[in-house]
This record gives structure tokens, C-alpha cells and sequence, in this order.
């Protein structure tokens, strides 16, 4: 178990590695790949009304003549140790982690991050709680109850929660839940948990349902293909030709098994969920980590974008890492190999 987690965290840590050199490599490379110049990407830095040799002279400072794989070491020692920008002006200062500085706000990038992801953290571990439980429960009962009402109008609301699109139905339940029946918070809301547990729960409760009801509906269609496959295997007839309880049989032996491809997808709906519900927290108005992604392409903030995209890119990462664990504790034949 210990040489499985080794391999696992070595090969997280070069996947990151790997993560940064691409998307170095697509806000710098690709741009100067596709014809443009060092003075054309010192243009986003400076004012409108710049003089060329201005924007020469911010070029050099930001180093964008110095070789490729220079400005990406002086990037990522940036976001170890800090960096310092010379844009002609003056020098601004970054501290690490230093994931971009934007010259739009003249405020590094990281601070708005650290304000983002408890937003964006609390609404993906809330939705997620929800679908997991209500969409694997809902799946285990309609593989168990098989062409019944029940599965009927399991797999039609499923259908529905999958075919619905998250602004319709979050817009929806807004004008019904927080509008007119005044039951939740409208959007636009957030109580860090830490201030109070009760109206933190209160002003996410409609997004989680919301976010949930689009999950939930997939993880019941997959579990319940799973249960089907896996309740029809020999090692479930013997089980049961052992005496024990249909309870155990169903959730120790048919539920473990079926848990493989729902921890995979899983882990990639919780890691991308962690780098940002854009349509979410667009239609709730949360101020998290995709709102922030949308407010940085309409400003066309390039290091705001960079800034993301690093921290999503983290938080995949982790996540599957923590699936590949769960792997070892579902199914024993992974810590055999």
C-alpha cells in the first residue's frame, strides 16, 4: 500500500509539472507561434495611448525577449518564491504564491483566488454530498426494482435532470423557491461557514440542489447499469447461497463492485466542480472561481485566466489522486498489483 501511494504521488507531482509547461505554453508559446511579437504581447500591459517605444521598453522589462524556456523558469519561480514586474511605470511587486499580477487592477492575482475558492469550494462539496448520496441510492433501487414504476420514474426524472441545462433550471428555481414561495436566499449571497454554519448552509441550499439535480440523474443512470451487471455475477450467488443478510449482499458485494466507474467520474466532476461552476455561479451570482475565469476573458485579463486555470489544474489533479486511493480501499486487486 505505502509503494502504491509513492507511485501515486510522484506521478501527481510530474503531471503538474506537465500541467504548467502546457499552459505556459498556451498563453505564451501559442500566441507567439501564431505570429506575434514581443510588443504585441506588451500591449495587453500598457495603455491605449502608448508610444512604441514604450511598449518596446515594457516588452524588456517583462522579459518577453529572452528565450522560451528562460520565461517559463522566471514564471514558475515566480509562484514559488515571487516575482517582481517592471512595466516601465514602476515595479510591482508579487508575492508568492505568485500565479500572475493583473495590470488592469494592480493587484496580484492570488488574493482574488484565496477570496474565490471558499465560494467555489463550498458550493462543489455541498452538490457533491447531495448528487453522490441521492444518485447512487436512486441507482441502487431502481437496478434492484427493475422495470417497476419506481425505475420508471427514476430513470425519466434522470433523463430530464440530464437534458436540462443549468441556467434553465437554476433561473427556474429562483423565481419558484426564492421569489415567490420566499423559502431560500435569492442569489448573490455567501456566508463563509466559519461566520455562521446555519445561513451559510441557507444561501447555497438552492444552488446545491440545483447542481445536484444535473449530477445526480448521471450517477443514477450509472450505478444502475452497474448494479445490473454486477447483481447477475456468480460471486452475488454465492453470497446469497451463504446465508447472508440481502442487505450485505447488496451493498458489501453488489455496490462495491459496481463503485469502480463512479469513483472515476467522481473524481473528474469534483476536480473540475473545485476549478470553477461557471453556469452556477453565473446564474446564482457567487462570486467564486469561474465567475472570476468570465469576469477575466470579458476584461481580457490574461493573468486572472492563468491564475485559474493553474488552480483548476491543482484541484484535478488532487482529486484523482484521492480517487486513486479510494481505488486501493474499494477494490483490493489494486493494492495486489
Amino acid at each position: 500500500m505505502l509503494s502504491y501511494l509513492v507511485r501515486r504521488l510522484v506521478a501527481a507531482i510530474g503531471l503538474l509539472f506537465i500541467v504548467s509547461v502546457i499552459t505556459f505554453s498556451i498563453f505564451y508559446l501559442v500566441p507567439r507561434m501564431a505570429g506575434a511579437t514581443p510588443e504585441t504581447l506588451a500591449t495587453r500591459y500598457v495603455g491605449r495611448a502608448a508610444t512604441a517605444e514604450t511598449v518596446k521598453a515594457t516588452a524588456q522589462n517583462l522579459g518577453f525577449y529572452d528565450p522560451v524556456p528562460v520565461q517559463y523558469f522566471n514564471w514558475a519561480k515566480g509562484v514559488v518564491v515571487g516575482a517582481e514586474y517592471n512595466y516601465g511605470a514602476g515595479v510591482e511587486k508579487c508575492p508568492a504564491p505568485c500565479l500572475g499580477y493583473s495590470f488592469l487592477k494592480k493587484r496580484p492575482v492570488w488574493p482574488d483566488l484565496v477570496q474565490a475558492i471558499p465560494v467555489t469550494l463550498s458550493l462543489a462539496v455541498g452538490a457533491a454530498t447531495i448528487w453522490l448520496v441521492f444518485g447512487v441510492a436512486t441507482g441502487v433501487l431502481s437496478a434492484l426494482k427493475r422495470g417497476s414504476v419506481f425505475d420508471r420514474a427514476a430513470m425519466g426524472t434522470a433523463l430530464a435532470g440530464v437534458s436540462l441545462p443549468i441556467f434553465f433550471t437554476g433561473l427556474v428555481c429562483l423565481s419558484i423557491f426564492s421569489y415567490h414561495l420566499k423559502w431560500t436566499v435569492p442569489g448573490g449571497t455567501f456566508v463563509p461557514f466559519t461566520e455562521n454554519p446555519f445561513k451559510w448552509a441557507q444561501a447555497l441550499v438552492l444552488p446545491w440542489i440545483t447542481l445536484a439535480f444535473l449530477f445526480s440523474a448521471q450517477y443514477a443512470r450509472l450505478t444502475r447499469a452497474g448494479m445490473l451487471e454486477t447483481m447477475n455475477e456468480d460471486y452475488i450467488r454465492t453470497a446469497r447461497a451463504k446465508g447472508l443478510p440481502e442487505g450485505n449482499v447488496v451493498v458489501q458485494h453488489g455496490l462495491r463492485g459496481a463503485l469502480t466507474p463512479i469513483l472515476t467520474i467522481f473524481g473528474l466532476d469534483v476536480g473540475l466542480l473545485l476549478g470553477g461552476a461557471v453556469l452556477t455561479e453565473k446564474t446564482f451570482s457567487l462570486n467564486g472561481l469561474g465567475k472570476y475565469a468570465v469576469d477575466g476573458i470579458v476584461q481580457n485579463d490574461l493573468p486572472k485566466i492563468l491564475g485559474v486555470v493553474l488552480v483548476a489544474s491543482t484541484f484535478i489533479i488532487i482529486a484523482n489522486l484521492v480517487v486513486d486511493l479510494l481505488y486501493a480501499v474499494v477494490d483490493p486487486r489494486v493494492r495486489a498489483k
